[in-house]
């Protein structure tokens, strides 16, 4: 990160998001009485440049907003706005309020999509992908590249099969190019105003895939379900931790008096469960993917219905490696004695720490 940056208004901006995308950043942050701020590879660094006042911030913030947007920014102290940049690609910028100054923080959209063969998943990803029908999850922390194996999967639909593929983000972080299907990208607070009103309209829209950029109420989830369950290929994102504890986190959202049906109508669509970690690496510079695989067996699918512990199920993915099922202590040993990961690292993200000293 060499090079130091001389910062003036519109042009200033342009050079740090230019710097910004150079360095592979995900996030550029502008806060009062720091340099600007990157994160590369989930971690924080500085940019080689004196401390921003609260006028710098400002100046370079306004300089990427309308008056329309700069008077909606001042009545509510929040605003949330997409920027194309005809060199650079895709921003998301979110302006707030600190200690009464304005900041920012900005989402440095995809330069490249990414294959599923360079996520580091396996092989039965690609199965899933191909499912005509059903609900695939991918979950996990904030950060933990859902979003990514997402776009790796709509990409390998797109070059693989003709279809229609509709999708609702927040925000949308990669334009995709129609391949063999159309593929229609839709942003939440531009396109549409929830995540649940856009699925209701999507059903109308005649699409064959459906992909939910983040599952996140009671609506969304029961919507998606039906989605599966009415003859379309749900791929869906949630924060959750693990595999089996998803299935009750989905459950859990409903009511008592509805949560045995919703048992039964989420152990008919479920497919899969792709769980993701991305942890940092000590043989090289970056990160690598830690990752559990649920598949819906029908051994799976009769635990959902009968509500059996998430031990039971953990259990069965331990056992199923034979049909694709990774539990995620097992991943985690693998990366540690291939001497990917630390010794350290691997057990701190084990819920089961006795799997990895075994």
């Amino acid at each position: 990160m060499r090079g130091e940056i001389k910062l003036t208004a519109r042009d200033a901006m342009i050079r740090l998001l230019r710097y910004a995308v150079e360095q592979q950043a995900s996030d550029l942050h502008l806060i009062v009485g720091v340099p600007p701020i990157i994160r590369v590879h989930g971690e924080l660094f500085t940019v080689p440049s004196d401390k921003l006042n609260a006028e710098q911030v400002r100046a370079l913030c306004s300089s990427l907003l309308n008056e329309k947007q700069l008077s909606e920014f001042e009545r509510n102290g929040y605003l949330c706005v997409g920027l194309t940049h005809p060199e650079l690609g895709y921003f998301r910028i979110t302006l707030y309020r600190h200690r009464g100054n304005m900041e920012a923080a900005i989402r440095i959209g995809r330069q490249y999509l990414m294959s599923l063969e360079e996520t580091g998943l396996p092989e039965i990803v690609k199965e899933l992908t191909r499912k005509s029908t059903g609900l695939v999850l991918i979950v996990g922390p904030t950060g933990s590249g859902k979003t990514t194996t997402m776009y790796a999967m709509i990409d390998f639909i797109n070059r693989e099969r003709r279809c229609k593929i509709v999708t609702v983000e927040d925000p949308v972080e990669y334009f995709h190019e129609n391949r063999l299907s159309v593929i229609v990208q839709q942003e939440v607070g531009t396109d549409v105003p929830s995540f649940s009103q856009a699925l209701i309209q999507i059903l109308r829209q005649d699409p064959d895939v459906i992909c939910i950029g983040e599952m996140r109420d009671l609506e969304t989830i029961a919507t998606a379900l039906l989605a599966a369950e009415t003859g379309h290929l749900v791929i869906a994102t949630l924060h959750t931790g693990r595999a089996a504890e998803t299935i009750n986190r989905i459950i859990d959202v409903f009511p008592p008096y509805q949560q045995q049906q919703v048992r039964v109508q989420l152990a008919a669509v479920l497919e899969g469960i792709i769980c993701q970690r991305l942890l940092p690496r000590i043989d090289k510079p970056g990160r690598v993917l830690a990752y559990e695989i649920l598949l819906a067996t029908p051994a799976i699918r009769s635990m959902i219905r009968e509500g059996k512990p998430e031990a039971m199920i953990n259990n069965v993915i331990e056992m199923s490696r034979s049909e694709g099922m990774v539990l995620l202590e097992n991943c985690l040993k693998e990366l540690y004695e291939q001497g990917i990961i630390s010794y350290d690292v691997a057990l701190a993200h084990a819920e089961n720490p006795a799997r990895i000293r075994d």
